[in-house]
This record gives structure tokens, C-alpha cells and sequence, in this order.
């Protein structure tokens, strides 16, 4: 059974003819009970409505750094995603470059092989040239000391 202030407040006792209860004193400790009952009722309900705002606040937060915590395990997979590709980017960009040294080196040695090639084509050329030149040389002056004598 629940009992209010206004059930305080009207409350009747039954009197006594033999020494029984002043009923100003029983009035006014019922309105003082009742005063106090109003009171602690009041209080209790401003207790429950800060405990439920504080509960939802909680709540709130709580809720808050589960977002956060999601926002921070997201950024981290991208920036893991990010250091992850520019890491393969890297080492592709790194590849095509040696790819294209190894090609660039390639081309400079069949360069040289041919300029070796040539020089050795020249330099015979010009053994050829020099003995040819030396026999025509030789002929004419074997040609010339025939003709003095």
C-alpha cells in the first residue's frame, strides 16, 4: 500500500475518552510528516530524473568512443593501406627503374661492341691502306732505281 502526503494529512484517529491523543498535536505532526514526506518525494524524483540523464549521458558517451574508437581502427587501416601501396608503388617504381638501367646499360655495350667492331674494321682498313701504299711505294721506287741504272 502506498501512502502519500494527502493520506497523511487526512488521517483520522479515534479518541479516547480515557487520556487519549490532542488532536492539534496528532494534526500538526501529520502535517509535519506530511510536509517532510512531500518534501523527500520531491527530492527522490529530482535524484531518479538526474540519475536517468546521467545515465543516458553516459550512454552518450559511451556511445561516443565507440565512434572514435571505430574512426581511429579505420584511419589506422587506411594509413596501413596507404604505407601498404606506397611501399608497392616503391618497389615497382624501383623495378621499372632498374628494369630500364639494365636497358639503357645493354644499349651502351652494343654500342661499344660496335664501335669496337669498327675500330677494328678501320684499323684493319688502314694496315690494308699503309701496305698497299707501302707496295705502291715500293713498286715505284724499284720502278725509278730501274730506270737510273
Amino acid at each position: 500500500m502506498t501512502i502519500t502526503s494527502l493520506d497523511i494529512r487526512q488521517q483520522q484517529f479515534k479518541g479516547k475518552m480515557l487520556g487519549g491523543l490532542d488532536p492539534d498535536d496528532v494534526d500538526s505532526f501529520l502535517q509535519a510528516v506530511a510536509v517532510e514526506m512531500e518534501g523527500l518525494l520531491r527530492e527522490n524524483t529530482e535524484l531518479k530524473e538526474q540519475a536517468n540523464r546521467q545515465t543516458r549521458e553516459l550512454s552518450e558517451h559511451a556511445q561516443r568512443e565507440k565512434d572514435l574508437r571505430e574512426t581511429m581502427l579505420a584511419a589506422q587501416r587506411i594509413t596501413d593501406e596507404m604505407k601498404a601501396n606506397a611501399q608497392k608503388e616503391a618497389e615497382l617504381i624501383v623495378s621499372e627503374a632498374q628494369l630500364q638501367a639494365r636497358r639503357l646499360v645493354d644499349e651502351a655495350e652494343r654500342k661499344v661492341a660496335d664501335l669496337q667492331a669498327r675500330i677494328q674494321d678501320v684499323r684493319r682498313q688502314k694496315l690494308q691502306f699503309e701496305m698497299e701504299f707501302k707496295a705502291l711505294l715500293d713498286n715505284h721506287l724499284r720502278m725509278i732505281g730501274n730506270g737510273e741504272q
